[in-house]
C-alpha cells in the first residue's frame, strides 16, 4: 500500500487535534504546520477535505482554529484517509468487486479485496483518541512487533 503524503500529514493534523481536544479551544493552522512540519498551504487543503467529510470543523477569526467534529474516539485512520483519499483500496479507480476477471486472471479480485479487508481491519480499529494517547490496539501492537513487518521488500 503507498499511503500518500496527503493521507500522512492529514492523519498527524488529526492526531494533533486530537491531542488537544481537551482544551475545548480551537487549535490554530499554524500550531499544526509548525509542529507536524506541514507545509501551511498544503496544511489547509487538508483541513477543508476533513471540513467538507464533517471530520474537522473550523472558526474563523482571532479566537478562530480548528477541533474535531466529533470525538477522536469515534474518529478512526480509515476516516481520514477516506476523507483525503477515498477509498481505502481500489484497482484502477474502481471497487475490487466491480473490475471483471477474466480466465486465469479470476482469483485475482479475490486477492485484492483481502488486500482491502486487512487494510480496513488495521485502519478502521485504530481511533484517534488511540494515537494521541499512544495507547494503540493490543492486536495492532502485535502485528507491529513481528520483525517481518519491518523489512522492506
Amino acid at each position: 500500500m503507498r499511503i500518500s503524503a496527503k493521507a500522512d500529514y492529514a492523519v498527524r493534523a488529526a492526531i494533533h487535534l486530537a491531542a488537544n481536544e481537551a482544551t475545548e479551544r480551537p487549535t490554530k493552522g499554524e500550531a499544526i504546520a509548525t509542529t507536524q512540519g506541514i507545509p501551511m498551504k498544503f496544511l489547509e487543503n487538508i483541513l477543508g477535505d476533513l471540513r467538507h467529510a464533517g471530520l474537522v470543523r473550523s472558526q474563523r477569526g482571532a479566537d478562530g482554529g480548528y477541533w474535531l467534529n466529533r470525538p477522536a474516539a469515534e474518529i478512526s485512520v480509515a476516516d481520514i484517509i477516506r476523507a483525503v483519499d477515498g477509498p481505502l483500496a481500489s484497482v484502477r479507480g474502481q471497487r475490487p468487486e466491480d473490475v471483471p476477471y477474466e480466465g486465469s486472471a479470476e482469483p485475482l479480485q479475490r486477492v485484492w479485496i483481502a488486500v482491502r479487508h486487512n487494510l480496513r481491519a488495521v485502519l478502521e480499529r485504530v481511533s484517534l483518541a488511540e494515537l494521541a494517547a499512544g495507547a494503540l490496539p493490543g492486536d495492532v501492537v502485535k502485528l507491529s512487533e513481528d520483525p517481518e513487518a519491518w523489512v522492506t521488500r
